[in-house]
């Protein structure tokens, strides 16, 4: 209860977080907060925030850690070509409060990841969309709208509380 988030997967997935923070610091990023290994059983890390240069060759990795890296972009359109100037394509978001911004992220002009997410965090989805990513993450898609065939049967329910018995779409005869 209360749990956001649990430890990494194994030891070579915390070497592998800390390897990133490391690389980050000497192509001059500055790490915030975080990145630190917990003190108890297991594979447990503070998740990072890591301010750095979009054009670090950092960036571009897909560490599988709990890494923010947090770049400065002077317009929307800079910052969604950094966005997908990486070779991953699976998982995205923003941020805002501006429906305009949003629908730019959206649109074919916004995001290249198979999941697009407005003012949510980007791990998981919904169990009825379709999951899968793009570009050297993917290319296509499990689950999505008939993802529920596999857990239920399929069935249409109408249910009448009046005393009348009526046809279907208020059809009446005579």
């Amino acid at each position: 209860d209360g749990v956001l988030m649990g430890p990494l997967i194994n030891e070579r997935a915390v070497r592998a977080m800390i390897g990133a923070l490391d690389a980050a610091q000497e192509q001059g990023g500055q790490i915030l907060c975080g990145g630190q290994r917990l003190d108890r059983p297991g594979f447990f890390v503070t998740p990072a925030i890591v301010r750095i240069d979009p054009g670090m060759p950092i960036v571009m990795e897909e560490t599988f850690a709990p890494i923010l890296y947090a770049m400065t972009y002077s317009s929307l359109e800079e910052a969604i070509a950094i966005h997908n100037s990486v070779e991953q394509g699976l998982s995205s978001a923003i941020f805002t409060d501006s429906l305009s911004e949003a629908e730019q992220f959206l649109s074919v002009e916004g995001s290249d990841c198979g999941l697009a997410n407005v003012n949510i965090g980007t791990s998981g989805a919904e169990i009825g969309g379709a999951f899968g990513g793009e570009k050297s993450t993917g290319g296509g898609r499990e689950s999505g709208s008939d993802a529920w065939r596999a857990y239920m049967r399929r069935a249409t329910n109408t249910i009448n509380y009046s005393n009348e018995l009526p046809l279907a779409q208020g059809v009446e005869f005579g």
